[in-house]
């Protein structure tokens, strides 16, 4: 016998014989006022299987606790603050700050290209205004 539990848009399939317990799913989320603490709520209110939210604003501290997978936890936070991750992560930060780091670097880079590109076609396209 399988009891099929769903969360988001996957299906899981946990046996029955198993038992199946609430966890708790601690994350690290920059939260800029009491609005993004109400915007975090109702992203995770969605999901099934969540019995409840805190949400920690001097902490910027989200724990969740019910019986989710979590990962697509992790994903539902990341829709609404990217820059969100699991709260035992705070080793791995610093790699990962210089990956974004660099990722900026080239987005900034290509974005010049795209607006020189622009500017170019904008010229040719409307001959008469002058352009500095």
């Amino acid at each position: 016998m399988h009891v099929v539990v769903c969360t988001m848009a996957h299906l899981q399939i946990v046996l029955a014989g198993k038992k199946v317990e609430a966890q708790y799913v601690e994350m690290k989320v920059p939260l800029y006022s009491f609005g993004c603490e109400k915007k975090i709520k109702k992203a995770l209110s969605h999901l099934r299987g969540i019995h409840s939210v805190d949400v920690d604003y001097n902490l910027q501290k989200v724990t969740v606790w019910g019986i989710c997978n979590k990962d697509d936890v992790l994903a539902t936070i990341r829709r609404k603050r990217r820059e969100a991750c699991f709260w035992d992560q705070t080793q791995s930060e610093a790699s990962t700050v210089k990956a974004e780091e660099e990722v900026e670097e080239a987005s900034s880079h290509l974005s010049t290209i795209r607006r020189r590109k622009l500017r170019r076609l904008w010229k040719k396209l409307f001959p008469l205004v002058l352009y500095k």
